[in-house]
């Protein structure tokens, strides 16, 4: 076996086993801790790491790239994970471990129980890799750091870890962009890239931009089979009651299905229950508009990929491992140090 099978066979390992009922239990266990983690919601989190990061081919493509990564000097590398979908942080993580660095990862309360369960299984795999793993609550000890949080927390890890090489993340959103000529199965994706876990996370599409005039029947439409899964969550459906006793208060024109409004705005992010849209009357005009909100957008999604720089309706939550958060190359800075 070489180095680089070596290095990637633990990784492997625990990819087919997040493929197998192993993981049951946690997706209870991890839902009593945040209610936003519905057991469906975490299993297909753990199968879509594994299909799409843990696959040895995936793997050994991957690494191939960074052959700086064979000889790297190890270094503590503090990671401050988020905690707004399930495993969020596996990436950051899988990143540090395999360009040969110790982590120091400081794990989100929202996501506490189900990254010790990966670190747990990934150390029963390969017992060796305990000894650079630390769960902790001070990063002081780090040498390098990478810290994904909200536009305020970024300030202050600015101001926290300036001196030392860091990559500090910020808030992002995703938008789509329709042409009109969708199927109700491009539209069925794009209800997956809007709804997916609530549409609590950065690669949730939040926004839609469409031609003027046109109509969202057939999106709801297509969608109103989700309809129980909102409706019976009641942290979701609670920000649905709210954010509709607001418009109606204020008379703000919005559509409404019963458990996802639209309404018209200028912003990127829509509160929990809520898509804006935004018509064009251009490809050219919304280009140059993109462009220049692009540091506040992690992906676009369109029909087939159609639009410059976007994935096809339903990949918004499927990143692979070349798909790294805001655009800056984790794997690049790490084998750099």
């Amino acid at each position: 076996m070489n180095n680089l099978e070596k290095r990637i066979a633990p990784f492997v390992s625990l990819g087919k086993l997040l493929k197998t009922n192993a993981i049951e239990e946690i997706t209870y266990r991890a839902q009593s801790q945040n209610h936003w983690f519905t057991p469906e919601f975490v299993a297909e989190s753990l199968r879509s790491i594994a299909s799409a990061y843990l696959e040895e081919d995936n793997l050994r493509k991957w690494l191939q790239k960074y052959p700086a990564s064979e000889e790297v000097m190890p270094q503590k590398i503090g990671v401050v994970m988020a905690g707004n979908i399930p495993a969020v942080g596996f990436h950051d993580m899988l990143c540090v471990l395999l360009s040969g660095h110790h982590l120091l990862a400081k794990l989100s309360a929202d996501d506490r129980l189900l990254m010790l369960f990966l670190i747990q299984k990934l150390t029963e795999l390969e017992p060796a890799l305990a000894e650079r793993i630390t769960v902790a609550e001070r990063l002081n000890d780090a040498d390098a750091y990478i810290a994904t949080g909200s536009d305020n927390t970024a300030r202050y890890f600015e101001y926290y870890f300036s001196k030392k090489p860091h990559i500090i993340r910020r808030n992002r959103t995703s938008v789509g962009v329709l042409n009109g000529h969708e199927t109700t199965e491009e539209l069925d994706a794009l209800g997956r890239d809007v709804l997916q876990y609530f549409g609590l996370g950065c690669r949730n599409v939040s926004k839609v931009y469409v031609p003027e005039g046109y109509l969202f029947d057939t999106f709801y439409e297509t969608i109103e089979y989700k309809a129980s899964t909102y409706i019976n969550h009641h942290k979701y459906f609670n920000n649905y009651e709210y954010n509709r006793s607001v418009y109606l208060v204020n008379r703000e024109p919005h559509f409404d299905n019963g458990f996802l409004m639209m309404r018209q705005s200028e912003a990127l992010v829509s509160p929990i229950s809520v898509l804006f849209y935004e018509t064009y009357a251009s490809t050219e005009e919304l280009t140059a508009k993109l462009a220049t909100q692009s540091e506040k957008i992690q992906c676009i999604v369109s029909q087939n990929g159609w639009f410059p720089n976007s994935l096809s309706l339903g990949q918004a939550q499927a990143p692979t491992l070349f798909d790294y958060a805001d655009g800056v190359d984790t794997m690049a800075f790490l084998t750099s140090l």
